[in-house]
């Protein structure tokens, strides 16, 4: 992690009734010993609890969720969107940050909407003005530069890192890539 972004999304299974604290804390406290923000997918509770940075929903999360109590504890708010109506639910719960995704396909997990594509985040990105843009989904070292061209201000990566053959060296383009 020392050559890496400066943040970390702590994703666990949310068909478990509780989040596992344990990997909560470890992960907190790799990113406080590397100077990261923890994003925690969906637990707000814990998140809270924790004293962690950021929460990320889906929009089915962020339905349940008591907004008021995580702005109250001061935790920042993120939120994925994928249409027209997402995008009007995540603005009215006024994030830290929007992500759009998925930009391109996606090997993670199966998804119901196809690629959003390039000329999506533009789109994304004048509805949303000076809020953070984070494009995820199917990205690669070598699509990012179209991805920043068109708007996006950061990106989620996870699969062109974990199941490449060599994922610290991956970590590194990424990061030469991305300064």
């Amino acid at each position: 992690m020392p050559n890496a972004s400066r943040s970390r999304l702590l994703r666990q299974d949310r068909r478990q009734p509780v989040c596992d604290v344990r990997v909560n804390r470890r992960a907190k406290a790799v990113c406080v010993a590397h100077g990261c923000q923890l994003i925690v997918n969906a637990y707000w509770q814990l998140s809270i609890e924790e004293g962690c940075d950021f929460i990320h929903f889906c929009q089915e999360d962020l339905a349940v969720a008591d907004l008021a109590a995580i702005r109250e504890a001061g935790l920042k708010l993120g939120v994925s969107t994928h249409d027209e109506a997402e995008l009007a639910t995540a603005l009215a719960a006024r994030p830290d940050y929007v992500a759009l995704g998925p930009i391109y396909p996606t090997a993670l997990k199966a998804m119901p909407w196809p690629p959003q594509g390039l000329d999506r985040i533009g789109e994304w990105k004048a509805r949303i003005g000076n809020t953070p843009l984070v494009a995820i989904g199917g990205l690669t070292v070598e699509r990012i530069a179209g991805v920043f061209e068109n708007g996006a201000d950061s990106a989620a990566v996870i699969t062109d890192i974990t199941r490449n053959s060599d994922p610290e060296q991956r970590t590194l383009a990424w990061i030469a890539a991305t300064r």
